[in-house]
């Protein structure tokens, strides 16, 4: 969803901040997407491959409970974002039609996760609605293939400056690392299910190499429309905000399925019916809260960055028992 909405907000931004001077605002916008944090993700997905099921760390209570208190903060963060960020795109819209749309969306999201084949579903059809959409939006601009070019050869200013996005560059790459942190986790849990009889080097081109490549095909074409100035039609709002939708959606299927699963809240455990009120009002409850309090996503990658060090003392104290694994 945020890299559906966000590049076209951010890059009159990267513009102007001179701490991001040092490369051009796609190449800024890449970074905050890009390798180091499928870096992290191929880390958190490692460990719970190969690690997790031999020391069972997730399964400790209270970190279970932390865990999942980052699951389900991260899954209403999610559809808080879009609510704050749809007015961008439709101003025209009243704020009580945002409202409805959000629980709509937190409604099919919930549905969703109630059996895995709907979640696949969602995946792959809004990947291929992706390049179907980026592939439009480009004729739509009627870019000429060398300025397409060097814009994305433009992208290699990262890789050069790749050591400054480790750490915080400023309060906004701050919120984006927190956001990354607070997404890591459940990303290992998740895909971990699912990637059985990969090899390591597999794993890790799949989760670095696979997103990066739509990534700047997406924030390539993005960037044309910001250079040189066209402004989105009604038409090219409505399908980035479908898509946007869709990816919502299948963002929070996702996290749902995971947390409800992990604290046996499922579907076949409450009953259909049960499941969908209860994580519906669960959900709505929460984006409330960071809506209306200073509840934010930097608390949540707080917690993660303590269920880290905690992880990295068990993996020093059982360090002989690793070896073991290995």
């Amino acid at each position: 969803m945020g890299l559906i909405i966000l590049p076209l907000t951010e890059f009159p931004i990267y513009a102007k901040d001179a701490s991001l001077s040092f490369a051009s605002p796609l190449a800024v916008e890449f970074g905050m997407w890009g390798f180091w944090v499928w870096a992290v993700y191929f880390l958190t997905t490692f460990y719970f491959c190969v690690l997790e099921p031999k020391l069972h760390f997730f399964e400790k209570p209270i970190i279970k409970f932390i865990n999942n208190v980052v699951i389900i903060g991260t899954c209403a963060f999610t559809g808080y974002l879009f609510l704050e960020k749809i007015s961008w795109y439709f101003p025209e819209l009243n704020k009580n039609w945002h409202y409805l749309l959000i629980l709509l969306m937190v409604l099919a999201s919930v549905f969703s996760s109630t059996h895995i084949r709907y979640v696949k579903w969602l995946s792959l059809g809004s990947t291929g609605a992706f390049f179907v959409l980026i592939a439009a939006m480009w004729i739509g601009a009627k870019a000429p293939i060398i300025p397409m070019i060097e814009n994305l050869w433009g992208i290699k200013d990262y890789f050069l400056n790749i050591h400054k996005f480790v750490l915080p560059i400023n309060d906004y790459h701050s919120f984006y690392l927190f956001w990354w942190l607070a997404w890591s986790l459940m990303i290992g849990q998740f895909v971990a299910k699912f990637v059985g009889g990969l090899r390591t080097y597999q794993l890790f081109l799949a989760l670095l190499m696979i997103p990066s490549i739509p990534l700047a095909l997406w924030f390539g074409v993005l960037y044309y429309y910001f250079q040189t100035k066209i402004e989105l039609t009604l038409f090219w709002k409505v399908c980035m905000m479908a898509l946007g939708i869709i990816f919502v959606i299948n963002s929070i299927d996702s996290l749902v399925r995971l947390y409800s699963d992990n604290l046996n809240l499922s579907a076949k455990k409450l009953g259909v019916r049960k499941y969908i009120l209860s994580h519906t009002a669960l959900l709505i409850a929460l984006i409330a809260l960071f809506k209306w309090t200073p509840l934010n996503i930097e608390w949540v990658g707080l917690l993660v960055i303590a269920l880290f060090i905690a992880l990295v003392i068990n993996l020093i104290r059982k360090s002989q028992r690793v070896r073991n694994i290995f």
